[in-house]
């Protein structure tokens, strides 16, 4: 998950942020009322970040929480680059719920390393993070309008152009 920091506190501090400002984009900029989404969008890294396992999650918050979990989780399993490369293929077929967490989680990102570049990254990683988030997005479009004006902003400001049509790779 996107958790930048060196340390352990800096991690779950940074990851308690990021699931909340996700949770938080959800409902204040794209007026998200769906609660298994907003469920979703707090728990969205719990099973890459965690020992918790989906069958856990679905026994606590249930089934449809947990295929919006199981949606937007990475194989770790995967070296990086095949998990990025399967982002960009995948975004297009996710369901709508998990299109919206994904929205979501790339406002999120895009905005933070707007903010701040975490440690061990140059501007290069930056806007290479920016342009492959640009890519996830284009299969993402389509679900809501408000995020992804939000997030035509947000990719500007990094000088992405954002390419209109398919998600290429």
């Amino acid at each position: 998950g996107w958790c930048p920091g060196n340390t352990l506190a800096d991690n779950c501090i940074g990851h308690t942020f990021c699931v909340l400002g996700v949770a938080y984009i959800l409902t204040n900029e794209g007026n998200v009322t769906d609660t298994d989404v907003i469920q979703a969008a707090l728990l969205h890294d719990t099973v890459e970040d965690t020992d918790t396992s989906l069958a856990e999650i679905e026994s606590v918050f249930g089934a449809r929480v947990c295929a919006i979990v199981a949606e937007v989780t990475d194989d770790k399993s995967l070296p990086k680059a095949e998990r990025k490369r399967q982002q960009v293929a995948h975004a297009a077929h996710a369901s709508r719920g998990a299109k919206l967490v994904k929205l979501a989680d790339k406002l999120y990102n895009v905005r933070d390393l707007a903010r701040a570049t975490p440690a061990g990254w140059d501007a290069a990683r930056v806007a290479e993070y920016v342009a492959w988030a640009e890519r996830v997005v284009r299969g993402l479009r389509g679900v809501n309008a408000l995020m992804e004006r939000a997030l035509d902003e947000a990719f500007a400001a990094a000088g992405v152009e954002v390419a209109k049509g398919s998600p290429g790779e």
